[in-house]
């Protein structure tokens, strides 16, 4: 699964999924290593593409964000152009936090999140049924989150 990846490696991708604003002096203590060799081992597993980003993960609830809702997505049509036209616009959608292009049912599974089940309303009616190639929706509320993104497996 980790290939090119030893014991270290995959202990440094595993201590920043968990804290990515940690210090070089603290990851190299965390995995066993000293500054500049931890230093250089990050350098690489940036440089080979193992880490695409840095960044925060914010308080759904501090920002008013209290319903999440996973959408299924329908097509009647099934054409190239119109799924390019859905997924642009659904990129520039920003409470659309994930879309997954699937098999099954659904052409597309969105995540979503939304004020309240007004906003969520709104934002069904007047954004998502009019994005090109939509024909059908379904939704299911999260009643409560379980589990987050707890990064990905590294064993």
């Amino acid at each position: 699964m980790t290939t090119g990846l030893d014991k270290t490696d995959r202990a440094i991708l595993d201590a920043l999924q968990k804290d990515g604003r940690m210090s070089n002096a603290r990851l190299a203590e965390t995995v066993g290593l000293s500054e500049t060799p931890c230093a250089r081992r990050l350098k690489r597993l940036e440089s080979d593409g193992y880490i695409d980003q840095y960044r925060a993960v914010l308080s759904r609830s501090a920002l008013g964000l209290g319903v999440v809702a996973f959408i299924y997505v329908r097509f009647a049509v099934h054409d190239r152009a119109t799924a390019t036209r859905f997924e642009r616009e659904v990129q520039a959608i920003p409470r659309i936090l994930s879309c997954h292009n699937v098999s099954g049912s659904a052409d597309y599974i969105l995540q979503v999140v939304a004020r309240d089940l007004d906003d969520y309303g709104t934002f069904m009616r007047d954004q998502l049924r009019s994005l090109p190639g939509v024909t059908s929706v379904e939704s299911s509320l999260s009643l409560r989150e379980v589990k987050s993104n707890g990064g990905l497996p590294l064993s």
